[in-house]
C-alpha cells in the first residue's frame, strides 16, 4: 500500500479509539463522502452508483441477489469466471433450478462474443456474468465487447472487475454494465477487507435491490413494507469499518494520480517482459493465453507444486502466490496443469527485480533437472 493509504487508516483507528466508533464516523463525513467520489471517478460514474461492501465478492453476490431467479431462468458466463462465482451459479442451480450455460472460447483464449451472442438469443436468459480478469491466468476478457452483445440483447450484465480496477482503465458507458465489483486491493493498492460495487442507473431504475437488504439499504416504512434507498446504498449493509472506506478512498485518489492507464501499461509491459524471460527457461511453461495479456504471470514449475514454490520463494524475498486446480477447474484441465505459480508485477517494480525473479526460478529448475 502506498504511505498515504496507511496514514488514512491509522488517523482514523487513532480517531476510534480517543473518541469511539460513531462520532468518529460522524466526524470523517467529508473524508468517507470523498472516498465515494474517489472510486466512481476511477469508474467514469457517479457517486451515488458507488456501494461500498466488505470486498469484491460480496458485491458481486449482492447484484447477483437482486435477480429473483426461478426454475428454467438461465445464467450465461464463461469458462473462465472467478471460482466464487462459479459456486455461486452452481449453487442457484442446485437451489433454484437456474440452468448455466457457458460460452464458447476463441482459439486465442477468450469468450467468443460470437458464441454469447447466440446463447443470449434465448429468451430465458436471465444475466450475462463475465469476470474480466480471471485470478488464474493473464487473460484478458473482451468485456466491451461482451457488454455490446448485451446491451443489444437486452440483458442485463455484471461484470467482476476485481482483478482489473487499478490496473485497466475502467470506463462503465463504455462497458455498458449494469453492475461492477470491485476491491480496494490488489491493483488498486489498497487495504483487504474492503471492496465496492457500481450499480447502474438503469439498474436503479428497475428497482433492483438485494436479497438481504438491511437498514442501510431501506426504510421500514410500515409494519409490512419498506422503501429501498433511492441510489447504490440499497446494496450496503449498515456496518462499516469506515478506517478501510477511507483507506479505499485514498488508494483510488493515488491510482488516478499515477494514471490507471499508464501505471497498468507499464505492469503489463514488466509482465510481458517476464513471460518473455521465463519462456525460455528449460523446465518452465508459462500458462496465459489470449489476445491481450493483464499484468498476471502465470506458469508451471517441472517437479514443483506451486504452493511449495511460492513458500519457497518468499524465503528469498519473492512475493508470489498459488493458483491451484480447485480455483480454475476448466481452464486448469485444458492446460493440463494441477497447480500455478502466479507472479503480478506492478508499475513500481523494476527490471531488475524482473530478472532476480528469472534468475531465482532458473536457479531452481536447474537444481531440479540435477537431482534428476
Amino acid at each position: 500500500m502506498p504511505r498515504t493509504v496507511l496514514d488514512a487508516m491509522v488517523a482514523h483507528l487513532h480517531r476510534e479509539a480517543n473518541f469511539g466508533g460513531y462520532e468518529s464516523a460522524d466526524d470523517a463525513q467529508e473524508d468517507i463522502a470523498r472516498a465515494y467520489g474517489d472510486v466512481a471517478k476511477l469508474l467514469q460514474a457517479q457517486p451515488r452508483n458507488i456501494a461500498v461492501v466488505e470486498n469484491s465478492t460480496v458485491a458481486f453476490f449482492q447484484a447477483l441477489s437482486a435477480f429473483d431467479f426461478k426454475r428454467g431462468d438461465v445464467i450465461v458466463t464463461t469458462r473462465n469466471d472467478y471460482i466464487s462465482n462459479q459456486l455461486a451459479y452452481l449453487s442457484l442451480a442446485q437451489r433454484y433450478g437456474v440452468e448455466l450455460r457457458r460460452a464458447a472460447d476463441l482459439a486465442t483464449g477468450g469468450a467468443d462474443p460470437q458464441s454469447v451472442k447466440e446463447m443470449l438469443r434465448d429468451p430465458r436468459v436471465r444475466l450475462l456474468a463475465v469476470t474480466w480478469v480471471p485470478t488464474n491466468s493473464g487473460l484478458m476478457q473482451p468485456a466491451e465487447a461482451l457488454g455490446e452483445v448485451a446491451e443489444a440483447a437486452g440483458v442485463p450484465y455484471l461484470v467482476d472487475a476485481c482483478q482489473a480496477v487499478g490496473e485497466l482503465p475502467a470506463d462503465v458507458a463504455r462497458l455498458r454494465c449494469d453492475f461492477l465489483s470491485g476491491t480496494a486491493r490488489k491493483f488498486l493498492r489498497g487495504p483487504r477487507g474492503i471492496g465496492f460495487l457500481y450499480v447502474s442507473d438503469r439498474a436503479l431504475k428497475r428497482g433492483d435491490f438485494p436479497l438481504y437488504i438491511d437498514m442501510r439499504g431501506a426504510d421500514w416504512v410500515s409494519a409490512d413494507r419498506f422503501a429501498p434507498a433511492p441510489d447504490a446504498r440499497r446494496f450496503e449493509n449498515w456496518e462499516f469499518a469506515y478506517s478501510l472506506v477511507l483507506g479505499l478512498g485514498e488508494a483510488a485518489r493515488y491510482a488516478l494520480q499515477v494514471g490507471v492507464e499508464r501505471g497498468g501499461k507499464r505492469a503489463r509491459e514488466l509482465a510481458g517482459i517476464l513471460r518473455s524471460k521465463l519462456s525460455g527457461l528449460s523446465g518452465i511453461r508459462v500458462l496465459d493465453r489470449g489476445r491481450e495479456l493483464a499484468a498476471i504471470v502465470t506458469l508451471q514449475v517441472r517437479g514443483w507444486d506451486a504452493t511449495e514454490l511460492s513458500k519457497l520463494l518468499r524465503t528469498r524475498g519473492i512475493n508470489s502466490t498459488a493458483s491451484l486446480r480447485a480455483y480454475a477447474v476448466i481452464d486448469m484441465d485444458e492446460k493440463g496443469a494441477a497447480s500455478a505459480l502466479r507472479l503480478s508485477p506492478h508499475y513500481y517494480n523494476t527490471e531488475e527485480e524482473i530478472n532476480r525473479v528469472v534468475d531465482e526460478l532458473n536457479a531452481v529448475t536447474a537444481k531440479g533437472s540435477a537431482a534428476s
